[in-house]
């Protein structure tokens, strides 16, 4: 009975956010790479980000990059020491021209889970505009879901090709 009473959410992507929250979590109790795991803990985080900066109501400058911002933060960062092991930071080598250790002849360490949580928040972000131009491709028609459909869908692709990788 109470469902019937409530109205139409104006969220992010709710869908979004509660599956790549069952996502993540089960991806640490089946071993998935650190990098695939910060994909979907970064995706979670930014469009929790996205859907509280929505339910404020208070107004602030920059207010929705500050919103996603803090969430991000308080969602990836606590998750460091918890999620961190042996195999948490990546070695990338990156040879332009000179001597190894050169300015432009280095190596880079690259924490996976964050590197993942930060590529998780970039797809969040782009998605929305797919989905616009897809609408627009379809005369301003969408597909139930539409918005929630492309960003997982992204997620899954870009996690599989990392887990590969």
């Amino acid at each position: 009975f109470l469902f019937l009473r409530v109205g139409s959410a104006s969220a992010h992507c709710p869908l979004c956010t509660v599956g790549a929250a069952a996502v993540a979590g089960g991806a640490v109790y089946l071993g998935i790479d650190l990098i695939v795991i910060g994909l979907f803990i970064g995706a979670f985080a930014t469009s929790l980000g996205f859907w509280l900066s929505k339910i404020i109501k208070k107004k602030f400058l920059f207010k929705r990059q500050v919103i996603i911002l803090l969430s991000f933060a308080t969602t990836v960062i606590p998750l460091i020491p918890i999620l961190s092991n042996d195999h948490a930071v990546y070695p990338l080598y990156i040879s332009f021209f000179g001597d190894y250790g050169s300015l432009f002849n280095r190596t880079y360490l690259i924490d996976k889970f964050i590197f993942g949580g930060i590529l998780g928040a970039a797809i969040v972000c782009v998605t929305p505009f797919i989905s616009k131009k897809i609408t627009e491709i379809r005369s301003g028609r969408t597909l139930p879901f539409q918005g929630s459909i492309i960003t997982l869908l992204f997620l899954v692709i870009i996690g599989g090709l990392l887990q590969v990788v």
